[in-house]
């Protein structure tokens, strides 16, 4: 994967101070998150860029191979069994330069958000933990810890106790709730401050979860 990643952009006012970027799910696009943006009031912490990139096309195995946006390949039901590790270390690679982009644009690292749904959820818990400059939080949604053996000798010390958020519905059927409050509790093992959430939906968002969303994010960016 290339680090020109095609990117749906939002700045809430001119010159912003602070970064979220977001990965949407498999088989989605950028464009799917912005009404959450629009939902969002972070005008105390500054004017915000929401960056929200696309996934490339590829084959997605347990979907028969067929082409669809995807940020790797799921390669079984077992979220955690097999994994296609060398799809999740590309695209942690591309994002990696995602950042640097904003960083290049003038946003401080520690401004920054890394944020994602499902597999875009797994993907930055991926690279935000591994990230070698100090960020502001990362928050994921109805995702999960990927390569979740490696992450203790592959992590990065710059961001040992980073604010992680975590939003998943009892009801999933996607990622299984046990998948992450697996997650949850490998994160809480390693000392990060893991502010969980559990919400009476399925896969998905609701407005109580994107309310949560909204008073982490002002305190993580104040």
């Amino acid at each position: 994967m290339s680090s020109s990643l095609e990117l749906v952009e939002v700045e809430t006012a001119a010159h912003p101070t602070a970064t979220v970027l977001l990965m949407h799910g498999l088989g989605a696009d950028g464009r799917d998150f912005l009404p959450v943006a629009q939902e969002l009031s972070l005008s105390a912490v500054g004017p915000v860029r929401f960056v929200f990139p696309n996934a490339p096309v590829m084959p997605v195995t347990i979907n028969g191979g067929y082409e669809m946006p995807a940020w790797y390949d799921i390669l079984g039901a077992d979220l955690t069994d097999r994994q296609d590790e060398a799809g999740l270390r590309r695209t942690q690679a591309a994002i990696n330069t995602l950042i640097a982009r904003e960083t290049g644009r003038g946003i401080a690292a520690n401004r920054i958000v890394i944020a994602g749904f499902s597999q875009g959820c797994a993907m930055a818990l991926m690279t935000g933990l591994r990230y070698p400059e100090r960020l502001a939080g990362i928050m994921g949604l109805s995702g999960y810890l990927p390569l979740a053996d490696k992450l203790a000798a592959e992590r990065s010390a710059a961001n040992h106790g980073l604010p992680i958020f975590l939003g998943h519905g009892r009801r999933d059927g996607v990622v299984p709730l046990r998948a992450a409050e697996a997650t949850r509790d490998a994160l809480t093992a390693l000392e990060y401050p893991v502010d969980w959430h559990a919400y009476p939906m399925e896969h998905s968002l609701c407005m109580e979860e994107i309310a949560d969303m909204n008073a982490w994010l002002l305190r993580v960016l104040a």
